[in-house]
């Protein structure tokens, strides 16, 4: 097997900290590498450094047998490795095309070239399973996931000797993130050397070639994928007292406490895409709601939370009266609260410590009196919030901004279990997070369930509704379509409803050009 890519003794330093110590590993071309870990381990720190991003404290690299010691990620780039990171690194400004050819413009005497950058973008997204998403279309204007489908299409356009995915499914639903392991698979038969972080451990499976684990920044083994199974990935994974005694967190027999009184009623809402859509949850109900990329999930919990104001419709929390939220403020007031899909933008204060973003949505009512902060009361609190969500961190004081994507995940979502709520709308709310740290946020859902709480789920990942919802409905095209109760739970039915939607709303628009030509024929 040729070695694409070596690493040798790679370590990096902040001060007195070491996050990665001594790590040593051989990628070979036409191979997927998985790196596994938990939050924190040190995967995204590796494949920073190998991408130029962040420089090497100590340690060599090579790449194709020559030295290879990028200054920045455009070097890395000119090098052939390709990186697509867990946290989105578009310009919401631009339009897709200017997105997906930033890097090489096409330009005529410094006069950029429109026609040839939308023809060109549209020949990436065609290829990559994108024929629906506009060109000229702002970025900023898209959801996560779409955004991550640019974002990794357009590195997969790019000449690439080596590709670094961190978690690029975290956002996509099954049928998009097959779309992306079609063309892993075309890119591996042409000697890719591909590298692949994620925390869905049955993809790591199906993926790849070769296996390493890092744990607390240091390599814990390299075996090829077809010596190991997931008990084995998981105990690695997990501290030295987990491997011994066997990991605490196993998910348990699912056990409904839906109650008669309805939690949670959505009549007519309509916002954007989303179109007359109607549902309701009880108190003590998981509900989850599945659906592809761009189909409208997203759109409904903002429109429901405020954060978007809807054209029609209301909602209505227990037997409280019927109202349309313009502000999230008022969501929040009224015993709302969300976890956003996107962290980085709309969910944490990223300059800001642990400890500020984990109370400020609390701070007025728990840990203030007559203006001063109780600070003590704060400090207690995000304490044993975090130790039960089990955040890597130094401090509470350290800025969120320097945590890893799966722990700023975890602050995110105990902004909204300090400060409490009636009602809580996840979106997304396992992206990032490691095995452990999963089986510990379902834990809390049940819980939440226990006490009467009505829980709204947004997931693309049907295995994480099937083990934690009541039921599941259905978003297509803007429109919930359908509903499973749990003993209906199917995920060929649940595939095929997320597409009916599309299907219908081609056929209207066929049958709309269809008319519009014959009004228009003499």
């Amino acid at each position: 097997m040729k070695v694409a890519l070596s690493v040798r003794g790679l370590t990096k330093s902040y001060g007195n900290v070491t996050v990665l110590n001594d790590v040593s590993i051989d990628f070979h071309a036409g191979h997927l590498h998985a790196l596994l870990g938990a939050n924190g381990a040190g995967k995204s720190t590796l494949c920073k450094i190998i991408s130029g991003l962040i420089p090497a404290t100590g340690g060599q690299m090579s790449l194709d047998a020559s030295d290879y010691q990028p200054g920045s990620k455009q070097d890395a780039e000119a090098s052939g490795v390709q990186i697509v990171q867990q946290e989105l690194n578009l310009i919401e400004t631009l339009s897709v095309a200017e997105n997906l050819r930033l890097a090489s413009l096409p330009n005529r005497f410094g006069v950029l070239r429109m026609s040839e950058l939308h023809r060109s973008a549209r020949q990436i997204l065609d290829r990559f399973g994108l024929p629906d998403v506009d060109t000229r279309t702002i970025v900023g204007s898209l959801g996560v996931g779409k955004q991550q489908m640019i974002e990794i299409a357009a590195a997969l356009a790019r000449d690439a000797r080596v590709l670094i995915l961190d978690e690029p499914t975290a956002a996509l639903s099954g049928s998009e993130s097959e779309e992306l392991f079609a063309h892993l698979t075309q890119m591996r038969k042409q000697g890719v050397a591909i590298i692949y972080i994620s925390h869905r451990l049955e993809e790591v499976q199906q993926l790849s070639d070769e296996v390493s684990v890092l744990r607390d920044g240091r390599l814990v083994t390299t075996e090829p994928i077809a010596k190991i199974n997931r008990e084995k990935m998981v105990a690695w994974m997990s501290s030295e007292e987990e491997a011994r005694g066997g990991s605490n967190h196993t998910a348990a027999t699912f056990e409904s406490h839906r109650r008669g009184e309805v939690g949670l009623s959505v009549q007519g809402i309509s916002c954007g895409m989303v179109d007359n859509v109607s549902f309701d949850v009880h108190r003590g109900e998981r509900l989850g709601i599945a659906g592809l990329v761009g189909s409208g999930r997203t759109e409904l919990l903002r429109a429901i939370f405020g954060a978007d104001v809807a054209d029609s419709g209301h909602v209505r929390l227990a037997d409280g009266e019927a109202v349309r939220f313009t502000h999230p403020s008022q969501a929040v007031e009224a015993g709302f609260a969300m976890v956003t899909e996107d962290r980085k933008q709309n969910g944490l204060l990223l300059t800001q410590p642990i400890r500020t973003n984990t109370s400020l949505a609390a701070l007025a009512s728990k840990f203030s009196a007559k203006g001063w902060i109780r600070q003590t009361a704060e400090v207690e609190s995000a304490s044993a919030i975090h130790a039960s969500l089990e955040t890597r961190c130094q401090s509470l004081e350290q800025p969120v901004g320097t945590l890893s994507g799966g722990n700023q995940q975890k602050v995110a979502v105990a902004k909204w279990l300090t400060r409490g709520a009636e009602v809580y709308l996840f979106d997304e709310p396992s992206r990032g997070i490691d095995v452990a740290a999963r089986a510990r946020l379902y834990e809390l859902f049940e819980e939440l369930a226990k006490q009467g709480k009505t829980i709204v789920i947004v997931s693309s990942d049907l295995e994480e509704l099937f083990e934690t919802c009541d039921a599941i409905a259905v978003m297509s095209a803007g429109r919930m379509v359908t509903k499973f109760e749990r003993d209906d739970f199917s995920e060929d039915s649940i595939l095929e409803a997320s597409f009916a939607g599309q299907e219908s709303k081609r056929t209207t628009a066929e049958s709309d050009d269809r008319w519009q030509n014959e009004e228009a024929t003499p």
